[in-house]
């Protein structure tokens, strides 16, 4: 679970631009995301295999 407390004079919005950097940094809104709307198996299959040629690619 992420926190933030507040430091010394900082403002709301300082408050929140850090929690939303934190969130990022946990791949939390990417997981949120993804998980926002129905995804086939199929499509999912297609996905992750898109993702393992791209690593393969990149990786030569």
């Amino acid at each position: 679970m992420i926190k933030v407390k507040a430091r010394g004079n900082e403002s709301i919005d300082q408050m929140l631009k850090r929690f939303k950097k934190m969130c990022e940094k946990e791949g939390l809104t990417k997981d949120i995301k993804r998980n926002s709307y129905y995804e086939k198996p199929s499509e999912r299959r297609r996905r992750r295999q898109r993702k393992s040629v791209k690593r393969v690619i990149i990786g030569q």
